[in-house]
C-alpha cells in the first residue's frame, strides 16, 4: 500500500450542444503530483460523433484536443498555459467551462503506475 500514490483524473467530454447537457466521452487526463506525471489520451469515434452531432467536423474536434494535449505536455505550442507547472496545467484543463470540449470534475484515486492507470481509465470510460 505504501507504494501507491495519489492521483487525480478527469474525463474529457465533447458537448456539441451545451444547452442540452449531452456529451460523449472522448478522453481522459491524469495528474500525480508525487510522480510528477501529467498526461492525457483522447480518441474521437467519427461514426459515433456523426450519429450524435452530424454538423460537427471531427477534424475540428481533433485540432482542439491536440491543443489540449500540447498544454498538457507543456509544449511550446501550448502557449502561456503550457508554460505553467504541472498542477496549474491540470487545474486549467479541468476548470469548469461552457465550451464544446469540457472535463468532468476531477476525481481522486491511488495507483502504483500513473501511466497504466491512465490507460485503464481511458479504456474504461472512452473506448
Amino acid at each position: 500500500m505504501q507504494d501507491r500514490v495519489v492521483y487525480e483524473f478527469a474525463i474529457i467530454r465533447l458537448v456539441p450542444r451545451v444547452e442540452r447537457e449531452e456529451f460523449i466521452n472522448v478522453g481522459a487526463i491524469l495528474f500525480s503530483k508525487r510522480k510528477k506525471f501529467l498526461d492525457m489520451r483522447y480518441h474521437v469515434d467519427k461514426a459515433r460523433l456523426n450519429a450524435f452531432a452530424s454538423d460537427i467536423d471531427p477534424n475540428t474536434i481533433e485540432a482542439y484536443l491536440k491543443a489540449w494535449k500540447e498544454v498538457c505536455m507543456g509544449e511550446p505550442r501550448g502557449g502561456a498555459i503550457g508554460k505553467l507547472d504541472l498542477p496549474s496545467r491540470f487545474r486549467w484543463l479541468t476548470a469548469s467551462r461552457s465550451t464544446i470540449i469540457q472535463s468532468s470534475e476531477p476525481h481522486p484515486g491511488l495507483c502504483l503506475d500513473p501511466e497504466k492507470e491512465l490507460h485503464d481509465l481511458f479504456n474504461k470510460y472512452v473506448l
